[in-house]
């Protein structure tokens, strides 16, 4: 199958801020599918990805099993589950134990995706309270994809992007008001 390129981000406490600000500005003519990771409440599902798609003109939508991976779209995962991504680049919803306290867990998703896109994988970890998601980047690093972090200074929680910085080999570090420009340039990635 052809190369293929994805943006996952990861976020937790203080991350949804950060996607209501970028979303906006990101382009309508992304060549890449964005998949959003973030830490919530069992039940609220829908609610997140109703919110996300009042920010921006791309196709918001919660994701489904076994559903094909669209380039173009911006995927929010449901709560409580694991995503995991498959060879077919397809989804794949997981119900085992919590990772790091949390389910979805940013280090599956991203440990999983960098085993599928590889060097063709870029994700971005937005501001939380636990280091999940460390060592999903540094399993993406070492498969040749890209890391990058919210610049903790910008972030409302900034120990997630902290780990990461310390802990991985990160690419970028990034004030909000950069990401949706970096985003962009994935498109020529």
């Amino acid at each position: 199958m052809e190369n293929k390129t994805a943006l996952i981000i990861g976020g937790s406490a203080g991350s949804l801020d950060v996607l209501i600000r970028v979303l906006p500005d990101i382009d309508i003519n992304i060549q890449f599918p964005i998949v959003i990771v973030v830490h919530r409440k069992q039940g609220t599902d829908s609610i997140l990805s109703d919110l996300l798609a009042t920010k921006t003109t791309l196709r918001v939508k919660e994701l489904e099993e076994k559903e094909t991976i669209l380039d173009g779209c911006i995927y929010v995962v449901p709560s409580d589950y694991h995503l995991l991504i498959e060879k077919d680049y397809t989804f794949s919803l997981d119900y085992s134990e919590k990772v790091n306290y949390s389910r979805p867990s940013i280090d599956v998703t991203f440990q999983s995706a960098a085993d599928i896109y590889k060097d063709r994988l870029v994700c971005l970890l937005l501001s939380g309270s636990n280091a999940d998601g460390v060592n999903g980047l540094i399993m993406v690093k070492k498969m040749g994809g890209k890391a990058w972090v919210q610049d903790p200074e910008s972030a409302q929680v900034s120990y997630m992007p902290a780990q990461a910085i310390l802990k991985a080999n990160i690419d970028k570090v990034l004030k909000i008001e950069e990401m949706a420009g970096y985003i962009n340039a994935l498109t020529s990635y």
